[in-house]
């Protein structure tokens, strides 16, 4: 998908993605169907807060709840989906994470879930520190943003024939200025 295919997210996307929690939800409803319960079982919640979470994520429509179904237990229990939207918007935002004071949420959800799977999951960790003009930051954004596009685009075939899932998070920030006093 190229830059010119996505489209700015709308206010109540920017306020759905902008907590950890509805990101982990939405990763987590990519895979398989959940139900509000499992997902509060799985990331250790109390259900009316995951609930909250989904109604957030469902009407901005990062989520969507199929038809209700009878459970083994015999009880009715509604699934959710996500709708993988989030591939297609661009966010201009940092998207502070509403639940760990000022961290952006990608950041926040990406180090839950890093943890979660443990030390042993890592296959590249890279942390650099380049000088770079505008032009230069601009460039190399959008050299990797290309390859995430290329990766995202063929995503569907990878996950048909049952690869390996993988987080992958890239972030460049501007550092604060050495010269001043913290």
């Amino acid at each position: 998908m190229t830059e010119s295919e996505r489209q700015p997210a709308t206010d109540a996307q920017v306020k759905a993605i902008a907590n950890s929690t509805r990101l982990r939800i939405m990763r987590l409803c990519h895979h398989d169907d959940w139900t509000n319960k499992a997902l509060a079982d799985r990331l250790k919640m109390d259900p009316s807060t995951i609930l909250h979470h989904l109604r957030i994520l469902e009407a901005a429509g990062f989520v969507v709840a199929l038809p209700v179904v009878q459970g083994r237990s015999g009880a009715y229990e509604k699934l959710y989906q996500s709708t993988n939207l989030s591939w297609q918007l661009i966010l201009d935002d940092h998207l502070a994470d509403e639940e760990s004071a000022g961290e952006p949420a990608p950041l926040a959800a990406f180090r839950h879930e890093f943890r979660e799977a443990g030390l042993a999951s890592s296959v590249e960790l890279t942390r650099l520190h380049l000088y770079l003009d505008d032009d230069e930051v601009a460039e190399f954004v959008g050299r990797v943003r290309a390859v995430i596009d290329e990766f995202v685009e063929s995503n569907a075939n990878r996950e048909q024939r049952s690869a390996p899932s993988y987080g992958v998070l890239f972030a460049t920030h501007r550092l604060a200025d050495r010269r001043q006093p913290q």
